[in-house]
């Protein structure tokens, strides 16, 4: 991981990778990290079985790539999502 995030963003970070329509892409705009940084932060953030259900869950799954998806996937909007400090 190339920078040092504050436990809020880290959260942020797990947030958002565990959210279907969240892509990678949006993860790297806003905190820097590509697909591989995150892979290895959920790793060592992750209990082994909760990382093994995560990476089931996001591997092939075209919302989670901003290339592959149809432009008819949208972002959904949850009021909790963004977390006042």
């Amino acid at each position: 991981m190339k920078t040092r995030l504050s436990e809020a963003d880290q959260s942020r970070v797990i947030e958002m990778a565990w959210e279907d329509r969240t892509p990678f892409d949006a993860i790297f705009q806003e905190y820097g990290l590509t697909e591989p940084d995150v892979i290895a932060f959920m790793r060592r953030c992750l209990k082994r079985k909760t990382f093994k259900n995560w990476r089931e869950r996001v591997s092939g799954r075209k919302t989670k790539h901003l290339s592959l998806r149809t432009f008819l996937v949208g972002r959904a909007y949850c009021p909790t999502q963004y977390k006042s400090k």
